[in-house]
């Protein structure tokens, strides 16, 4: 359960006041170094690494401790760090090395497990503590978009005049509320013009059968990347392809409960950590009927601006065809 000054840190991240939520991570942060507090015996995922000093000039270590989502979100400050430090070193989960090898900033990448880094560096950070220190503001975001790089690839599945969309319905154990059942995306899948192809990773890729979607995931993390490049949309829920879609700058529509994380915020259809990104938001508690009708609605006008667009572009082809 979470402290108090947790709680108002996340409202205050929900609200977009970011100088408001700094103040008490100073405050949490003193309080664990009054307490001389040590957290290597906590599960990664809650430790705090950063002890406040200043990492100007420094050799930093950026460790990735948190989920793969995390990681792709925040790796965008490597480069706002590498403005003030000496060197940017990311100890990150394996299968983003590649990815986060093409991060602006990102002067090494090592690849993390469960001993310690064979480096030397002057300080160390955990990834999620970045924008903290860097006191970074609304105005940082979203910065460069796209901020992570994967080479184009065909799209997986598609005909020249369909438009492609890449559907995730189920994520992590975590937040079960994330996900939706895919029998709830029946009539959505038989929208007209539009070839929908399954990016739903792990165990739940299994059930692409029961509505007979084609699958065009893979477990590769790189190959993932290239195949949502390849798509003309993401429709997903709130997980890791969300994050790496809007990384990649991918158009990315996103369906959240009515109680979302706090970096979706309390509010609003946009996303200020992502200019590709959509927001679609439960109204009732635990109730996707309505989400999905808007994201139909607004799937067949995208869909037909789109063969609009395809028509006038055709016939300006055919106006100069010697």
């Amino acid at each position: 359960m979470g402290t108090i000054e947790d709680d108002g840190w996340r409202q205050a991240m929900r609200q977009g006041d970011f100088p408001s939520a700094w103040r008490i991570s100073d405050r949490i942060l003193a309080q664990r170094l009054a307490r001389y507090e040590r957290q290597a015996h906590l599960p990664r995922h809650l430790q705090s690494v950063w002890n406040g000093d200043p990492l100007a000039g420094k050799r930093v270590l950026v460790r990735c401790y948190h989920g793969l989502g995390d990681t792709v979100q925040y790796i965008r400050f490597a480069r706002n760090l590498r403005r003030l430090a000496r060197d940017v070193a990311v100890w990150v989960q394996p299968s983003l090395q590649s990815l986060v090898t093409s991060a602006a900033g990102v002067d090494h990448v090592m690849p993390l497990h469960d001993g310690t880094p064979d480096l030397d560096y002057d300080a160390d950070i955990e990834i999620m503590e970045l924008a903290h220190a860097l006191r970074i503001t609304a105005h940082d975001l979203p910065g460069p978009t796209p901020y992570l790089h994967a080479p184009p690839t065909h799209r997986p599945i598609c005909g020249p005049d369909r438009l492609t969309v890449g559907l995730v319905w189920s994520g992590g154990d975590w937040d079960p509320r994330r996900s939706i059942p895919l029998a709830m995306f029946g009539a959505l899948l038989r929208l007209p013009d539009i070839q929908f192809v399954s990016m739903q990773r792990g165990p739940a890729s299994a059930q692409c059968s029961e509505v007979d979607i084609a699958d065009a995931s893979t477990d590769d993390v790189d190959g993932f990347a290239a195949r949502l490049r390849g798509l003309d949309l993401l429709l997903s829920i709130d997980t890791f392809g969300a994050h790496l879609g809007g990384a990649l700058g991918v158009p990315v529509w996103l369906m959240l409960h009515s109680d979302p994380d706090w970096r979706w915020m309390d509010d609003g259809d946009t996303s200020p950590w992502y200019p590709t990104m959509r927001l679609f938001r439960q109204r009732r508690m635990g109730q996707w009927d309505d989400v999905i009708a808007d994201v139909a609605a607004s799937l067949s006008q995208y869909a037909s601006s789109r063969s609009a667009e395809k028509g006038r572009n055709k016939a300006i082809d055919l106006t100069f065809d010697p």
